[in-house]
C-alpha cells in the first residue's frame, strides 16, 4: 500500500522530481514502463478522462517518481492506485481550466518552469549519451581528484591569551623545553591534557593562521613566532605528514564517473551561454 502522502502529492511536484535528476543518472537507458517492462513505443492509453487519454508513458513517469526510482516494478495494487491518482488530477486539472486558472499568471509561470526543466534534462541526456566518459578518462579523473587531495597533519599546540606569554614560551624551547609539557602546563586549549596533541587533522579542519602556519613548518619543527587566531596566540609544532588513503579506483567508478559527467554537461552549459544572447 501507498504511504497515504504519496497519495496527496501534486503532479507538478512529481514531475520536477522525475525530470531534475542527478547528472550521474543521465544517459542511462530509458525507465522500465509501470509493469516492469520496456514501454513499447505506441500503446494504448491507461485511463481516458472526458475524451483525454492518460498514456503509459504519462503513467512510466509518474510511476518513476512515485516510486523514487526503485528498480522493482510497482505491483498491480500499486499501479491501480497510481492511475486512479492520475484520473483525480486530471479532473482537477480540467476544473481549473474550466476556471480559467491556466491563464493565471503564477499558474502559467509554473507550468512554464516545469517545462523548461523537462527540455533541459532531455537535452542533457542527449548530450551525455553521445559524449560517454572513456576508461582513461575516469582514470585520469581519478588520478587528478587523488592529485589535489590535501595532505594530512599531525601536530602539537599550545595556545595562550597574549602574544608576550606566546613569545616567553618560545624561548623556553629554544633553551631545551619540551613542547608536551610546556602544552600541558600554560596552554589554555582543552588538548593541554594531552600535551597539545590534535591528531592527524586536514588544513581545512582549521582557521586560516594556524592552517598556513602548519603547512609552513617542517617535520620537526615549531614556529618560531606566535601564530595569531581567533581564538588566542599559538605556538605549532609539526610532528608528522602524510599523505591521505584513498579508496581504490574500482571502488569509486561509479563516483568518478558521475563527476566526469557532471563536469562534461557543465562544459556543454557553459558553450551554450558563450554562444548565447544573455541580458539580465
Amino acid at each position: 500500500m501507498f504511504h497515504p502522502r504519496i497519495l496527496t502529492i501534486t503532479f507538478a511536484a512529481l514531475l520536477l522530481a522525475a525530470c531534475t535528476r542527478p547528472a550521474g543518472d543521465a544517459g542511462q537507458p530509458a525507465e522500465k514502463s509501470a509493469a516492469g517492462e520496456a514501454t513499447p513505443a505506441k500503446s494504448g492509453p491507461v485511463a481516458t478522462v472526458n475524451g483525454q487519454k492518460l498514456s503509459q508513458e504519462l503513467l512510466d513517469v509518474f510511476a518513476q517518481a512515485v516510486m523514487g526510482g526503485s528498480q522493482e516494478p510497482p505491483t498491480d495494487e500499486q499501479k491501480s492506485q497510481m492511475i486512479d491518482q492520475l484520473i483525480n488530477m486530471t479532473l482537477a486539472a480540467q476544473a481549473a481550466e474550466k476556471e480559467g486558472l491556466g491563464k493565471d499568471p503564477k499558474v502559467k509561470a509554473r507550468m512554464e518552469l516545469i517545462q523548461t526543466q523537462v527540455l533541459a534534462e532531455a537535452a542533457s541526456e542527449k548530450y551525455l549519451s553521445s559524449h560517454p566518459s572513456s576508461e582513461s578518462e575516469l582514470k585520469a579523473e581519478y588520478d587528478a581528484q587523488v592529485a589535489s587531495m590535501p595532505k594530512e597533519y599531525k601536530a602539537r599546540h599550545i595556545l595562550v591569551d597574549t602574544k608576550e606569554k606566546a613569545e616567553e614560551i618560545i624561548a623556553k624551547l629554544e633553551a631545551g623545553g619540551d613542547f608536551a609539557k610546556l602544552a600541558t602546563a600554560d596552554s589554555k586549549d582543552s588538548s593541554s591534557k594531552n600535551g597539545g596533541d590534535l591528531g592527524w587533522f586536514s588544513p581545512q579542519t582549521m582557521v586560516k593562521p594556524f592552517a598556513d602556519a602548519v603547512e609552513a613548518l617542517q617535520v620537526g619543527q615549531y614556529t618560531k613566532q606566535p601564530v595569531q587566531s581567533e581564538f588566542g596566540w599559538h605556538i605549532i609544532l609539526l610532528e608528522d605528514v602524510r599523505s591521505p588513503e584513498v579508496p581504490a579506483f574500482d571502488q569509486v567508478k561509479s563516483q568518478v564517473e558521475m563527476f566526469s559527467q557532471r563536469k562534461k554537461l557543465q562544459a556543454y552549459i557553459d558553450e551554450l551561454r558563450k554562444n548565447a544572447q544573455i541580458q539580465k
